[in-house]
């Protein structure tokens, strides 16, 4: 896991959705809603699943069989009428060596999390805390439901500034090696702009329209294929 967070840390959310697309891999983001507690947070690392029912006992048994470097997935169901998690767990995440948390729901204790400095992803904070117990389902630590999506063990969560994307482990040098490519593309096609070659003209934008005159089913995906652009993929 060292490798795959030193490669992240050159890397964005967006580098690697784009790189899922490249090589044929759902893109699984999790819902919008879902940002950073503060700019610049950052995460990855293995999904550590946890199905939040009201209480708290499930988040400390899912770290109690945590590996360091893993994130703590919380799944409340994505509710707004209560927080799930708060200062306590995020300081016991932290001292477990957790890369960091993801809530499909809401935190609380805004101020002392920050404090804590452990990445945190959330839809948002309440002032309250879980309003009620149901029965523990069976499977609780054994996946997490985060939007559309479930994930597990077998899979891999980053997130910044942009958001949270969901990758399968098994695929996950595949992926950062097409992401570097996508970003060192764009990193020379950003430098031209500069330099005073715009983007038009390095995707050979007047060729595309012509040809689209002449082929009306040619995409501007088709086109960039060819041209080696990296604003779609």
């Amino acid at each position: 896991m060292p490798d795959i967070a030193a490669r992240f840390a050159e890397l964005t959310t967006p580098h690697l959705a784009d790189a899922c697309v490249r090589a044929g891999v759902e893109v699984r983001c999790a819902p919008a809603q879902i940002q950073a507690l503060s700019p610049g947070m950052r995460l990855i690392g293995r999904v550590l699943p946890a199905r939040h029912v009201g209480s708290v006992d499930v988040f400390l048994e899912a770290i109690e069989n945590a590996q360091p470097g893993d994130v703590l997935v919380a799944d409340n169901r994505g509710r707004v009428d209560e927080s799930c998690i708060g200062d306590l767990m995020a300081q016991e995440a932290a001292t477990a060596g957790l890369a960091g948390i993801v809530i499909w729901g809401l935190h609380r204790d805004t101020v002392d999390i920050a404090a804590i400095d452990i990445p945190l992803f959330s839809c948002g904070s309440i002032p309250t805390g879980p309003l009620s117990v149901d029965a523990r389902p069976s499977a609780a630590l054994d996946s997490a439901q985060i939007g559309d999506w479930t994930v597990d063990f077998n899979d891999l969560v980053a997130a910044d500034d942009d958001g949270v994307l969901f990758l399968p482990a098994d695929r996950i040098d595949e992926l950062l090696t097409l992401a570097e490519g996508i970003r060192d593309t764009e990193r020379r096609q950003a430098d031209r702009i500069v330099d005073g070659v715009t983007l038009r003209q390095q995707v050979r934008f007047s060729d595309y329209l012509a040809a689209r005159a002449a082929n009306p089913a040619l995409t501007f995906r088709e086109h960039l294929r060819t041209v080696g652009g990296e604003i779609e993929v």
